[in-house]
């Protein structure tokens, strides 16, 4: 990073923190007891290339603030992406306009100010990629390329795409904190489809990072789209039946997801969640561990402190299959009557403890099932916890891959599902901020012929 670059960084840093506390002086003039603000500047750039042309270039920038105001235990809250002084004073006319109609509630108010972060430390977030429209089309052209000439039988390709964004967010509020650092993101895409007599499949693979240095390479990522296509040629529906079910990596990342909505604050306090009153209960087998690391460098989610500015910390959700904590910001800890454990605006680089087996090893353990390899609709029930997705993948027999599957249903129920975990694989091949080898399930119903 180049001096200049790291000078307009600081500068402009500098001017969002500038924003915030005029805001919050502004709210304080208006009258209100407490307020809170977040502002963000970004900009970034997206190609995309289909069968060797240029399909789009996009410069995007962007800005985007947030206030909220507090009157005793009334709150009103305005945004605008104007950062114009005029319009920032608009904005903290507008949430105190609100808050002078909205009925009290004794949640509203911000976190308690012991708990806000005393340090913000350097997590290796920002790692900008000067890297012009030419050179960013070079790369998505190498990588649909590498893609296309994989296989004859790749006939057509929906194309590759190539996206870097820098951006700073800021948060402040009345308690004095106001805080904020820079971050960038990069990634590479590509899909492609494969045809074999009438048979006709798509796929994808893609790679994200926080520094360039860190993604897969252009080939690699058009080979890995290609491969995972033409694998999938030929696929067939198989009978119903009941058998157990290997998740492959990187869709059991949404059975991950499916917990993390099911302890929330809100889906707790509401009592919309199927994992409602299991705190402290055992929900996985005694070597599940999954944990939170928002302070891991380089990590795609991390952050020193939360969207109420508490400071974050590394914890387990899951220890020895018990549930150890809900997930909660400042409002949904005061509604449940606990303390926030820092997660407002979500879960921050979650993993889980990866076993001895790898995908061969895991298909062995199986013998005769099916591994999941993408998964279709939004067939989960967060309330009963009832698990019903359309899915492809692969049966297997004997340990072996015998063909490609379409066409199924694969049903059951998520606290069945995380008791029955059988094992978890050592097999994470892909980038993201939820990292998880595959998931074998003792059994499940499959829906085919």
């Amino acid at each position: 990073m180049s001096i200049a670059a790291t000078e307009d960084t600081a500068e402009r840093l500098a001017r969002l923190k500038q924003t915030i506390e005029d805001l919050l002086k502004e709210a304080k003039r208006r009258g209100a007891t407490a307020a809170e603000a977040s502002v963000g500047s970004s900009a970034g750039l997206e190609v995309s290339v289909r069968l060797g042309e240029v399909e789009t270039v996009e410069h995007t920038r962007d800005n985007g603030l947030g206030i909220t105001v507090y009157f005793g235990n009334r709150k009103g809250s305005a945004s605008t992406s104007d950062l114009s002084t005029g319009a920032l004073r608009d904005a903290v006319k507008a949430a105190c306009a609100i808050a002078e109609h909205t009925q009290e509630d004794p949640c509203a108010h911000l976190a308690d100010a012991a708990l806000m972060a005393a340090e913000i430390p350097d997590l290796d977030l920002y790692h900008p990629w000067h890297l012009g429209v030419e050179d960013a089309i070079e790369i998505a052209a190498a990588c649909e390329d590498s893609a296309r000439g994989f296989d004859p039988r790749i006939v057509n390709s929906e194309g590759a795409s190539l996206s870097t964004h820098t951006g700073i967010q800021v948060y402040g509020n009345s308690h004095g904190f106001v805080a904020g650092y820079p971050t960038s993101r990069h990634g590479l895409s590509c899909a492609v489809i494969g045809q074999e007599g009438e048979s006709l499949q798509r796929d994808h693979w893609w790679t994200s990072a926080r520094a360039a240095a860190d993604l897969d390479s252009a080939r690699m990522v058009g080979e890995r789209a290609a491969e995972r296509t033409v694998a999938r040629l030929g696929s067939r529906r198989i009978p119903t039946c009941q058998v157990p079910v290997l998740f492959r990596s990187e869709v059991a990342t949404g059975l991950i997801r499916s917990l993390v909505s099911a302890i929330q604050g809100g889906s707790i306090y509401r009592r919309t969640s199927f994992l409602l009153d299991h705190l402290g209960e055992r929900i996985f087998p005694d070597f599940v561990r999954i944990h939170e690391e928002p302070h891991l460098p380089r990590g795609l989610s991390s952050a020193p402190f939360d969207g109420d500015g508490v400071a974050t910390r590394a914890k387990d959700l899951i220890t020895d299959g018990v549930l150890q904590t809900y997930l909660l910001d400042a409002y949904s800890g005061c509604r449940l009557g606990m303390q926030t454990t820092g997660n407002a605006g979500g879960v921050r680089n979650l993993r889980i403890g990866m076993g001895e087996f790898d995908r061969d090893a895991l298909l062995r353990e199986m013998g005769t099932g099916l591994m999941v390899t993408e998964l279709m609709g939004h067939g989960v029930n967060p309330v009963t916890g009832d698990y019903s997705r359309g899915a492809a993948g692969f049966w297997v027999e004997g340990g072996e891959i015998r063909h490609p599957v379409e066409e199924i249903t694969i049903a059951g129920n998520l606290k069945r599902m995380y008791a029955g975990l059988v094992a978890v694989g050592n097999d994470c091949d892909y980038s993201g901020s939820t990292r998880t080898g595959s998931w074998l399930i003792e059994k499940m119903t499959i829906a085919g012929e």
